[in-house]
């Protein structure tokens, strides 16, 4: 009777396997700075969660006084309140998100 060895790697070869995977998942999360703010979004720039699926958009602060921006601010505050974790969320479709913050720019 012959032994064959087996094909499975050795218990500390599987373990380090999923480490160096748990570690590139980190990488992969958005970075934040001491103050707790992401590092993607410029100085002058707030991120804001629009449409269904909720994509993420940076925008300029400047919007904030600019009234077709409040509308949507105001918008936002009657269907989610502004004491949330998940961030600004503006409820309006992208497409008309993106249509309305183009002509601000």
């Amino acid at each position: 009777m012959a032994i064959r060895k087996s094909n499975r790697l050795p218990q500390t070869a599987v373990l380090k396997q999923i480490l160096k995977r748990c570690s590139s998942l980190g990488k992969k999360q958005q970075d934040y700075d001491e103050q707790g703010l992401p590092l993607d979004v410029p100085k002058g720039h707030f991120v804001v969660y629009v449409g269904e699926n909720r994509s993420r958009y940076i925008v300029p602060i400047s919007f904030l006084t600019r009234p077709e921006f409040q509308t949507l601010l105001q918008q936002a505050e009657e269907e989610f309140g502004f004491d949330h974790d998940m961030g600004l969320t503006i409820p309006c479709e992208e497409e008309v998100f993106l249509s309305l913050t183009s002509m601000l720019r």
